[in-house]
C-alpha cells in the first residue's frame, strides 16, 4: 500500500464484535485475564495482550501501527508528548557514564534536556561543533551510546545529512536517533537512509489540528544490539526491572521498542490518553494530502519573502540559495516541509512589530497545524536560553519562525504583507 492509504488503513480492520469502521475509543484502565496464568504469561510477554492502558491500549495500538507502516519500521509505541518520546529514546540504552553525541541545532525543549537534565542523571550530551559527520564523530568515544540529530531543525531549518550521519555512526557502533517531527512521512522516512529510532512530537503534523498532545517512538528494528552487548546491557542482560527478561532474546529484533514499553513508560508513566489516540489518528488520515498543501503554500511564502524590501534574509531549504537546497532535493524532493524563518530589517523591535500586527497567523510556539502559525523564538521557545546558546541553536533577536498553514495562499500573503508594513 501507498502512504495516502497506510495513513487511512494500517493497523486496524473492523472491529470482530460491532463491525465499528471507526477505530473505537477503548477508555479504559485494566483489562481482565482469564486466569492466572494468562496473566502471567502477559506479563512475561510470552502472549500478545493487554494488561494496563498505560503500557497497553487497543486505541494506541492501531495508532503505533500505523505510524510504524508508515515509516518502515518493525514497531511503535506512542507516548503522551513528543518530549516524552526524545527523553525515553535515550533512557531506555543510556546509564550514568554513557554519552550521547548530539547535532547542535536543537528545538529548545530538547536542548534544555540535553544540555540541563540528562547530565544531571549521570548522562552527558556533547554538542558537536555543527551537524556534520565529521563534526559528531569527533566527539564518539567507547561511552557513546547514540547519536542524536533532527532531520529539519526547529527554528532553524537547517537539514542534516542523515545517510552519512548513520554510516559513521555505524561504523562506532552507535545507533542513530532521529527527531522526524518536521518531516512526517511521506516527506522523508529516517529509517529509509540507515536511522535506527524516529521519534516525533504526533502534536504536530500528523495530529495536524492542534488539539491533541502525543508522541511515538518508531524502531526500525535492525540495529545489532547483541553484536554490541557490552555497551547495551538493558538490551542484551536479565532486566531487573521487568522480571529478569532478556528482550535481545525474547524479543529480537522488536527488543529496543520492547523495552522502552516495558521499563521507562511502564515505570514513569508518560501513557498517551486514548481518546488523544483516536483524535491523532483522525489526523493521520489526511496528513499524506494536508502536506502537499502546507509545503505549496510555504514555498510561494519563501518566494515572497524573498523579494521584499522589509526582509533581512529567508531561511528555507526550498529555495535554490540555501545551503541546504541539495540535502533538500536529495531527502524531500526538494519539498522541506512548510517551516521557515526570516529577519525583519531592524532587528528585534521591528521582529516583534511584525509579531503583533498579524492578524490570520496565530501567535503561539506550537507548529504543525493546518492553520498558519508564527513565533518569536527570542522572546518564546529560547527565552531560557543566553544569547551564546540562542547563536548556537541558530536563533537571531529578529528571527520569526513562520509554519505556513494550509489556508488559501493570497490570504497568507496578504496578512503577512500587512504585519511587514506595521514593522516599517
Amino acid at each position: 500500500m501507498r502512504d495516502e492509504t497506510i495513513a487511512i488503513h494500517a493497523g486496524y480492520e473492523s472491529d470482530p464484535t460491532t463491525h465499528a469502521v471507526a477505530v473505537p475509543i477503548y477508555q479504559t484502565v485494566a483489562y481482565e485475564f482469564d486466569n492466572a496464568q494468562h496473566g502471567a504469561d502477559l506479563f512475561n510477554l510470552a502472549v500478545p495482550g493487554n494488561i494496563y492502558t498505560r503500557i497497553m491500549n487497543p486505541t494506541n495500538d492501531v495508532l503505533e501501527k500505523r505510524v510504524a507502516a508508515l515509516e518502515n519500521g518493525i514497531a511503535g509505541l506512542a507516548l503522551s508528548a513528543g518530549s516524552a518520546a526524545v527523553n525515553y529514546s535515550i533512557l531506555t540504552i543510556a546509564e550514568a557514564g554513557n554519552n550521547v553525541v548530539s547535532v547542535p541545532l536543537l528545538y529548545g525543549g530538547t536542548y534544555t534536556l540535553f544540555a540541563h537534565m540528562l547530565p544531571k542523571q549521570g548522562i552527558e550530551v556533547r554538542f558537536a561543533e555543527d551537524d556534520s559527520p565529521a563534526s559528531l564523530e569527533r566527539l564518539i568515544d567507547g561511552k557513546t551510546i547514540a547519536v542524536f540529530a533532527e532531520t529539519i531543525g526547529n527554528p532553524a531549518g537547517n537539514i542534516a545529512d542523515i545517510e552519512a550521519i548513520s554510516d559513521m555512526a555505524h561504523s562506532h557502533g552507535v545507533p542513530v536517533i532521529v527527531d522526524s517531527t518536521v518531516t512526517p512521512p511521506p516527506l522523508l522516512k529516517p529509517i529509509d537512509y540507515g536511522v535506527d529510532i524516529v521519534v516525533h512530537s504526533m502534536t504536530k503534523y500528523m495530529g495536524g489540528h492542534g488539539n491533541s498532545l502525543g508522541g511515538v517512538i518508531v524502531d526500525s528494528g535492525k540495529f545489532p544490539w547483541t553484536e554490541h552487548a557490552a555497551k547495551y546491557p538493558g538490551l542484551t542482560q536479565p532486566e531487573p526491572a521487568y522480571h529478569g527478561i532478556v528482550y535481545s532474546a525474547a524479543l529480537g529484533p522488536a527488543a529496543y521498542i520492547g523495552r522502552v514499553r516495558t521499563v521507562p513508560l511502564r515505570n514513569t508513566g508518560s501513557a498517551l490518553s486514548p481518546f488523544n489516540a483516536f483524535l491523532l489518528l483522525q489526523g493521520l488520515e489526511t496528513l499524506p494530502l494536508r502536506m502537499e498543501r502546507h509545503v505549496d503554500n510555504a514555498m510561494a511564502v519563501a518566494n515572497h519573502l524573498q523579494s521584499h524590501s522589509q526582509v533581512a534574509w529567508v531561511q528555507y531549504a526550498g529555495l535554490p540559495d540555501s545551503k541546504y537546497y541539495d540535502l533538500a532535493q536529495k531527502y524531500t524532493n526538494g519539498r522541506p516541509s512548510a517551516l521557515l524563518s526570516f529577519g525583519v530589517k531592524g532587528g528585534y523591535d521591528a521582529g516583534v512589530k511584525f509579531y503583533d500586527a498579524l492578524k490570520l497567523f496565530k501567535r503561539l510556539v506550537n507548529i504543525g497545524d493546518a492553520k498558519s502559525l508564527a513565533a518569536h523564538p527570542a522572546s518564546t521557545t529560547h527565552r531560557q536560553l543566553n544569547e551564546a546558546e540562542q547563536a548556537g541553536a541558530g536563533v537571531t533577536p529578529d528571527m520569526i519562525r513562520l509554519c505556513v498553514g494550509i489556508e488559501h495562499i493570497e490570504d497568507i500573503v496578504a496578512d503577512v504583507d500587512q504585519a511587514l508594513a506595521a514593522a516599517r
